[in-house]
């Protein structure tokens, strides 16, 4: 399962982090955004919206680069699944779907395994979009 915590200086401005998400330098995360598991954010990156997970994310504003390769690898996820994960990312950040036709393209093309699970699943109950 994946643990979320929550960040927050005032009780009512919290930014929701999963597991192993890493924050570069001087980011600036906006209230209510979601860091998704093993996401990482550059330094000086304003993020805005909510962060997929696995993804690596950079920018003023911040734009999904790519996937989190070395995050993948240093927390044993399968070739399997980081080959899904990218699959993923290509249909979701690159073709030009919009959100629920990725998500769809996604379903329909993608090995079913618990990370790409995950990551529909955090994409289907973003409230904020995300960050592509």
């Amino acid at each position: 399962t994946t643990e979320i915590y929550t960040l927050s200086l005032h009780d009512a401005l919290p930014i929701f982090v999963e597991d192993y998400a890493i924050v570069g330098g001087l980011a600036a995360v906006h209230q209510f955004c979601r860091l998704g598991k093993m996401s990482i954010l550059g330094g000086c990156t304003k993020v805005v919206s909510d962060v997929a997970p696995y993804m690596m994310v950079d920018g003023n504003p911040a734009r999904t680069r790519a996937v989190n390769k070395v995050g993948l690898e240093r927390n044993g996820v399968t070739a399997e699944a980081q080959d899904a994960i990218r699959q993923a990312h290509r249909l979701y950040f690159r073709k030009g779907l919009t959100g629920a036709n990725a998500v769809e393209a996604i379903r329909a093309e993608v090995p079913q395994l618990p990370e790409v699970e995950h990551f529909l699943s955090f994409v289907e109950t973003s409230e904020r979009g995300v960050t592509r």
